[in-house]
């Protein structure tokens, strides 16, 4: 039987280490780091079809603000610069209930494009009963109640969505690694993929994130740095 290979983490910055240590030599927090069992696979996540990317003058790249995409919300569409950008990777957090996939869910279903929204955390007929409440309908967005980043890919190309969702990123997991889900190296690995998924395809991705007792986005800090955008959504009691 093979050996199982561990790796050390840091909770907060997402570093990687062979062994454990109690300073971390990143960000300098002590006692973050925890062990998790790694199982790699060379195999290439997803079915989407890669784009060479080539060399361009800065003078030839053409702008994409003009090619936003309304949200339909008009302080959604401040915070993000005009609308949401194609190949954009977006992330929303806040505390549990405080509406962040009943936001995203609007949106979906008032945007006039083809929607694709995975959640983790609900069945697709909990999903549908939101919606009604809402009392928006839509004939162009999927739900797809999943986990796995395997079969998300694998759906996102049959349908090709305009938009794609994912509620939350701490729910969703790779096979390629044996940590568990909302783990450190699995946060890292699905958000990855998903940022290379949105850059090749030109596909806005939202991601939905929890927040820890500290007020901070749960996972990895590098979590943060990987997106283009960070959104918090706070209530009332959050404000002056």
């Amino acid at each position: 039987m093979a050996k199982q290979k561990t790796v050390f983490y840091c909770q907060n910055c997402g570093a990687e280490s062979a062994k454990w240590v109690g300073k971390c030599p990143s960000c300098g927090e002590w006692n973050t780091y925890v062990e998790e069992v790694v199982k790699k696979s060379a195999d290439a996540v997803g079915n989407f079809r890669p784009v060479t990317a080539v060399p361009q003058l800065i003078q030839e790249v053409n702008p994409i603000k003009a090619n936003c995409i309304p949200t339909g919300s008009q302080e959604l569409d401040r915070v993000l610069g005009g609308g949401i950008v194609p190949g954009s990777l977006m992330l929303l957090g806040g505390e549990p209930g405080i509406g962040k996939s009943t936001l995203l869910l609007q949106v979906a279903i008032r945007l006039n494009k083809k929607i694709l929204y995975v959640s983790g955390e609900e069945s697709a007929e909990q999903i549908k009963l939101r919606a009604e409440r809402i009392g928006i309908k839509s004939e162009t967005c999927y739900l797809l109640a999943e986990t796995n980043l395997d079969a998300v890919f694998a759906n996102a190309e049959k349908i090709r969505p305009d938009l794609l969702v994912i509620d939350s990123i701490q729910t969703l997991h790779s096979d390629r690694l044996d940590a568990t889900p909302g783990s450190v190296s699995q946060v890292k690995e699905c958000t990855g993929h998903l940022m290379k998924y949105a850059k090749q395809t030109h596909i806005p991705v939202f991601l939905v994130g929890h927040i820890n007792k500290d007020g901070a986005i749960a996972g990895p800090k590098v979590l943060e740095h990987m997106v283009d955008t960070v959104l918090q959504f706070e209530g009332d009691r959050n404000m002056i």
